[in-house]
């Protein structure tokens, strides 16, 4: 958010008893839009801060931690001054779990008429009781290629955006005088609506994306492999222009072409041509941020 313009969730409190990845994501994508969140963590932590602790330590970055016993008295009442005081609560537990703690929707609606909920689940009712995380949900999908692990928690964090744009349409409609609701995200079907340019064929082997344009691919340079997105016809025309093809040149010519030289050259070339390539590299470095 920019300097000296408060964010548009400016005022608002968001408390969440979310760990692991998807409402941390969430709670701090809120935050970043200027709410103040408190996190509720059981007595043990975040799981996230014991597999990740740079991770945690970013997602957590101005918020207030908690760790609370909800399974007792002192606990529930604390967390119930929160509540009190709260616009938005995020959560990220099975509903029965919820419903032990007295945390169920009706309970919460009655007691809190204008706190908003945001439920955070794994698969969509009527499956919600059952366990999941990120590696399951994909495999449900068609966007996992074995044996290699994928490279994000694509769901997780789709189901994080998710979550977070549920949250300002709650808050939203309630500022307007439509009182609070309650949204259930489920990262299932976030993960299935990554899939969706899968689904159309658009990204299948030999689709449009998935092969089927030269123009669109990975190509493997001189010491590593770049990634070529010249998807539109002027790109398309000036790749070829480029690299003295003609215009019926294929995905062969291409490569032929590209083995020549090396990633930074070639990234280099593209800029001065306005093209869209870039090196394939491994791994961003560590805080990195775009």
């Amino acid at each position: 958010m920019a300097e000296n313009h408060p964010g548009p969730l400016q005022g608002m409190q968001v408390l969440t008893l979310a760990v692991n990845v998807p409402g941390p994501a969430a709670a701090a994508r809120l935050r970043g839009l200027g709410a103040s969140a408190v996190k509720v963590e059981p007595p043990a932590g975040d799981p996230l801060e014991r597999f990740c602790p740079s991770w945690y330590a970013a997602l957590c970055a101005g918020q207030k931690v908690l760790r609370l016993d909800l399974k007792s008295p002192e606990g529930r009442e604390e967390l119930r001054r929160h509540l009190a005081v709260s616009d938005l609560l995020l959560t990220s537990s099975r509903p029965a779990a919820l419903e032990r703690l007295g945390l169920g929707p009706e309970d919460l609606l009655r007691e809190h008429p204008r706190l908003c909920q945001v439920a955070i689940v794994g698969y969509p009712p009527p499956r919600e009781e059952e366990p999941g995380h990120d590696l399951t949900y994909l495999a449900g999908t068609g966007l996992l290629s074995p044996p290699e692990p994928p490279r994000t928690l694509l769901a997780d964090l789709a189901g994080a955006e998710r979550a977070a744009s549920a949250a300002l349409a709650l808050l939203l409609r309630r500022e307007r005088g439509g009182g609070a609701g309650r949204e259930v995200v489920s990262l299932a079907q976030a993960a299935s609506g990554m899939a969706e340019p899968l689904r159309h064929g658009l990204t299948a082997p030999g689709g449009l994306l998935g092969g089927g344009f030269p123009g669109y691919g990975l190509y493997r340079a001189a010491d590593g492999w770049v990634a070529v997105a010249a998807l539109e016809e002027h790109f398309w025309r000036g790749l070829l222009a480029g690299l003295g093809l003609p215009e019926g040149a294929g995905r062969e010519e291409i490569s032929a072409r590209l083995a020549q030289r090396g990633c930074r050259e070639w990234e280099q070339w593209a800029l001065e041509r306005d093209l869209p390539l870039a090196a394939v590299r491994e791994a961003p470095p560590r805080g990195e941020e775009e």
